[in-house]
This record gives structure tokens, C-alpha cells and sequence, in this order.
């Protein structure tokens, strides 16, 4: 088994290699390029991933970065660095580079004109998302990206992960996206929950959102997946501020009491390890939506990353085992694509947690890496519309070979 280690790599010893693996060539013939650096200055990391992604053809890059950067520097590095291609991404609660699970570093794609159209749009003000404005978004998003390439489309959205508006921002998006597929995951900051952020435009953005909408003639699968099972105990929501995304009273007592009791430890030893490891759910329909703690509070209440109100069924799930359920979905789509050229991946940072804590954080970043996985650890994930966590959620290219 693998141990969790965050030991610092040697400068610059995770970016693509100067001579391209036969990997990396083939990837590059299929219209995506993947870089990432460690490199703690902007400047630098932003060369970095220029030279790796840079090809006359570039016409979109999408980034996943470290909030231990500072933003505005890095900001401008990339803007000037990159000469204004269009550039998108978020700051991360951990990173997925070629190499897996990394922390600290940035990781970007860049996508050949040639095989994905893209289009993109920043929405600023998040609690006021009509469905008409959305609507109208997406009709201009998609046009955009098939005046570039026609083909098959499915979006991504990254969102600030503290916001506390993805529920109304993502039901809405999905009223507007028909029956296109989408994902996407909430920005994070290293677990330290006080600020996060989305790129677009030039600058880094709190409290807003970006829709990236993609064309292309690979086929793709919109997936999202997770290793946990229902138990039967059931916590009522009985006091809710829905709000702040609080839960002061499960079954009529305090919350954080109540569950301390349901997953047999004292309140004092409520952290992220026994969150990750004893989740709740809501279950809607035949299928289970995990609604994961963010903190125990000192009022006694619980703070979800998730929306919560008064009077919903909170299921207790326990945990089936990770990496086995990791594999099985990797092979599921490999299976019914092909080997992917790329997955895109947007991974909950409680189930990096978990592996971490069972000393499998190793075997899983072998298993992500090749399966060609590059993303992020996110405060939340999207599937379809709906504001989930805990899972694995994201989209695997395929070759079409």
C-alpha cells in the first residue's frame, strides 16, 4: 500500500518531459495537450506550461491551481505569458497532474482548435441567475463553440466553492442546457475554507461562476460516481438555517451531539477525517445525493457543504472500498470508450482524505495517472444539474479509435 506523502519535489520535476513520451505525442495528435508545474513563482510556472501546451494551433486552456499561488501575479503571468488566449480554470483543494494527486503545483490542458470548439461566460452575480438570462448564455455558448467545430457538446462549470448559490445557479443552468451533458466542480483553496476562486476574463473572480461549453467530434461520456452504500439509521432535520447551510437539531437534539452519538465518537473529535469517513445523504427518487459536514461549530450546530433545511431525512452511508471502486469505474469507461485520451476530473477532497487517511493515496494516484486523469479536488461536484459531494465526477474523452 501506498503512504500519503506531501514531501516537496525537486524544481520543476513534474513538468511534461522536453522530449514527448509516445503517450504524450499521441494525446497531442487527438487535439489535447496536459501540463503542470510546481514551480512557486508565477512567472516561472506560467513559462512552464507555455512551452509544454503552446502549438500554432492552441485555442483554449483550462488550469486547475493551488491557492498557495499568489492569484494576481499569477494572473498577469498568465495573461501576458499565454498573449491572450482564451484561458480558464479555478484554485483547487488539491491538484490531479499526469503524475495523480498532487498539492501546491498547476495543471492545464490546452485544446486544438482543430478537434474542440469552446466557449465560455462569467456569470458575476450568482443570486440573481434567471432562467431566461441562463437561456439566452447558453444559446450565445452555443453557437460560439459551433462556429469553431461542429460537433457533439457538453459544459463544464466551475463555481466559487463558498458561495453557498450552487444549488439555484446549477438547477437553472440546467433548465437551460436541455439535454446537453454537464459537470463541473466547486473551486476550493487547500481546505483552508476562507476564499476561493474562478478565472476568466484576465483576472480571478470570488463569488462567481464559469460556464465553458465544448464541441467536439471525440466521443465523450459525462460521468459521476461514488463508494458509498445507505445504512439504515436516519437523522431528521429537525432546526435549519438553510441560509448558512447549518443544521443546529438532528432527531430534536443538537446536531453535532446527535451525530457524534450516531457515528460513535465524543463532539471533540469531530474533524474532517470522521466527516469524510461517515457521511449523510438525502435520497431522492431511487438514488442517494451525499450532503457532506464541512465543520462541526461551536454552538453545537453542523455547517454542510451542501443545501439543508428543516424537516429533510438525512441517511447515514457507509463507505464501500475506495480504490476498488475507483477501479471499477476507470475500467467501466475504458470500456465503453476505449481507452480515453483524457479524463477531466473533478474529485471531491473528502475522498482524497480517505485515501490519505487508509494509506492508499499512492495506489490511487497510479490508478488516476493512468487513466490519464487531470483535474482537481473540489468543495463539490455537479452532475446533470445537481449540487453533490463526495463523488468522483467528470468527463472522459475518447479517441474515437
Amino acid at each position: 500500500m501506498g503512504s500519503a506523502s506531501t514531501a516537496p519535489r525537486a524544481e520543476g520535476d513534474i513538468t511534461a518531459r522536453e522530449r514527448p513520451t509516445p503517450e504524450q505525442q499521441e494525446l497531442a495528435s487527438l487535439g489535447l495537450k496536459v501540463a503542470a508545474s510546481r514551480h512557486p513563482k508565477a512567472e516561472r510556472a506560467a513559462c512552464e506550461l507555455y512551452r509544454e501546451l503552446y502549438h500554432p494551433e492552441l485555442g483554449f486552456v483550462l488550469f486547475f491551481v493551488s491557492a498557495e499561488y499568489a492569484l494576481d501575479p499569477l494572473a498577469q503571468a498568465l495573461e501576458s505569458t499565454f498573449g491572450g488566449l482564451p484561458l480558464t480554470g479555478c484554485t483547487t483543494a488539491g491538484e490531479i497532474t499526469p503524475l495523480g494527486y498532487e498539492r501546491g503545483s498547476i495543471v492545464a490542458i490546452g485544446f486544438d482548435r482543430r478537434h474542440f470548439g469552446v466557449a465560455t461566460t462569467l456569470l458575476e452575480d450568482l443570486e440573481s441567475v434567471s432562467l431566461i438570462d441562463a437561456q439566452r448564455r447558453v444559446e450565445s455558448l452555443l453557437a460560439t463553440a459551433r462556429e469553431q467545430l461542429e460537433g457533439e457538446a457538453f459544459a463544464l462549470t466551475l463555481l466559487d466553492g463558498l458561495s453557498a448559490s450552487e444549488e439555484q445557479v446549477l438547477a437553472t443552468l440546467d433548465a437551460a442546457l436541455g439535454g446537453i451533458p454537464s459537470f463541473g466542480g466547486s473551486a476550493g483553496d487547500d481546505n483552508r475554507l476562507a476564499h476561493t476562486h474562478v478565472f476568466a476574463g484576465g483576472r480571478f473572480h470570488s463569488a462567481a461562476a464559469v460556464v465553458v461549453l465544448i464541441t467536439t467530434h471525440h466521443p465523450f461520456e459525462v460521468f459521476s460516481t461514488h463508494h458509498l452504500t445507505a445504512r439504515r439509521d436516519k437523522l431528521v432535520v429537525t432546526h435549519a438555517d438553510p441560509a448558512g447551510r447549518r443544521v443546529l437539531e438532528l432527531n430534536a437534539l443538537p446536531a453535532v451531539d446527535e451525530y457524534a452519538r450516531l457515528v460513535g465518537v465524543l463532539p471533540s473529535e469531530l474533524d474532517e477525517d470522521v466527516f469524510a469517513r461517515h457521511p449523510l445523504a438525502v435520497k431522492l427518487g431511487d438514488a442517494y445525493y451525499v450532503r457532506s459536514i464541512q465543520r462541526a461549530n461551536a454552538d453545537g450546530s453542523l455547517s454542510f457543504y451542501c443545501a439543508v433545511e428543516t424537516g429533510i431525512v438525512l441517511t447515514a452511508m457507509a463507505g464501500t472500498p475506495i480504490l476498488e471502486a475507483l477501479d471499477d469505474t476507470l475500467k467501466g469507461l475504458q470500456r465503453r470508450l476505449g481507452r480515453p485520451q483524457l479524463i477531466i476530473g473533478c474529485d471531491c477532497f473528502l475522498r482524497r482524505l480517505e485515501f490519505e487517511a487508509l494509506a492508499q493515496i499512492d495506489d490511487a494516484s497510479e490508478r488516476l495517472s493512468q487513466a490519464s486523469v487531470v483535474g482537481f479536488n473540489t468543495y463539490g461536484e455537479q452532475h446533470h444539474g445537481m449540487h453533490i459531494n463526495q463523488t468522483f465526477t467528470g468527463v472522459a474523452i475518447g479517441s474515437g479509435r
